[in-house]
């Protein structure tokens, strides 16, 4: 074959092999899919994989790494202050072979969220435990008790203050919550249109969970998510994250599934959950993205949200709902028909 066919053919070659946006990607096993560009927590839990680690192991040190990097601000410590200026942290991991979840949320003083998530599974009979009981246990777990807040949480949090407090997450209370840092009380009259305008001012910037799959080459599925939640949440509050079935779910029988947007939308539909299922009745990926996408759409058809979906043959796919301001989804992959971690793109529906 002369130089200019074999080139040719080659480049053939690789067209097949690249995904094609929108379509379920090429099947391979292993697998690791997350939320987002974050291309190390990929190389993180692709090399733990290579190494020998399981594919929980591979989940929880690729979402333990972006609470490291503090991924875009909204993964880890000194990102997301809620109202009073804290940053708290919500994780979850899920073992695709057994069921079991593990879970934490608003997690304080303790920077390895989905470390502590992993440890209600080995040394608990619970799926979820929450608040300053959380921390407790963490504490009693050898985390090391350490300040969430930094210069830039702080920042953030007094730029808000001088804003008059907005945006923020109250309705229906006096004084007026669109003008004011309260203290709140409830109002007598009840405005549900407050809460439909609320939707159209989305900041993509805001809900930026990490959710990763991994499924091993027998097909074993794991999946976790980390994430401080929304910024400027009411305190106490807790998002899609860490509920199973919302931010995350694997079935090692079908496939797993992780959510990323608004979780206090995202987690009323399980849309993790139901991903899985469609995906059992041998629906593809994508279309299961897609589908529990539009099942939302018919409800809140503003919302921010994004689902990455994967089988456990190793196709994979992602969804996303298209509004101003978000138009496409980027989310990273790394399998055997890949030499890196590659950051692929769909378009929003």
């Amino acid at each position: 074959m002369e130089l200019g066919a074999r080139r040719a053919f080659r480049f053939f070659l690789l067209v097949l092999l690249l995904p094609v946006p929108g379509a379920a990607g090429p099947a391979a096993l292993p697998l690791v899919v997350n939320t987002w560009a974050f291309r190390k927590a990929t190389e993180t839990a692709w090399y733990t994989l290579q190494s020998g680690g399981s594919e929980l192991d591979a989940v929880e040190r690729g979402c333990a790494q972006c609470e490291i990097d503090q991924c875009d601000g909204s993964v880890g410590f000194g990102g997301s202050p809620d109202e009073h200026g804290e940053t708290t942290l919500d994780a979850m991991i899920m073992d695709g072979d057994t069921m079991e979840v593990g879970a934490v949320a608003d997690l304080r003083r303790i920077k390895n969220a989905i470390s502590v998530a992993r440890k209600v599974i080995q040394h608990t009979k619970h799926t979820l435990l929450v608040g300053e009981s959380a921390s407790l246990f963490a504490e009693s777990m050898g985390f090391p008790c350490e300040d969430l807040t930094t210069q830039n949480s702080l920042s953030i949090y007094l730029k808000w203050l001088y804003q008059s407090c907005q945006p923020n997450y109250w309705k229906n209370v006096i004084p007026d919550a669109s003008k004011s840092c309260g203290p709140y009380k409830q109002a007598k009259q009840l405005n549900s249109e407050e809460w439909i305008n609320s939707q159209k001012r989305i900041n993509i910037h805001n809900h930026d969970t990490i959710g990763m799959i991994v499924i091993g080459g027998s097909g074993h599925v794991a999946v976790g998510t980390s994430t401080n939640g929304a910024v400027h949440k009411i305190q106490g509050r807790v998002g899609d994250s860490p509920i199973a079935g919302a931010g995350a779910y694997a079935d090692s029988t079908s496939g797993g599934a992780a959510a990323t947007g608004d979780g206090d939308i995202m987690m009323r539909f399980l849309p993790s959950y139901q991903a899985v299922e469609y995906m059992r009745t041998g629906t593809d990926p994508t279309t299961a993205c897609q589908k529990v996408i539009s099942r939302i759409q018919k409800y809140v058809p503003y919302f921010f949200g994004a689902v990455i979906c994967a089988n456990t043959t190793g196709s994979y796919g992602a969804a996303c709902n298209k509004v101003p301001g978000f138009t496409q989804f980027h989310f990273m992959v790394y399998s055997p028909l890949l030499n890196q971690p590659s950051e692929q793109v769909v378009d929003c529906i």
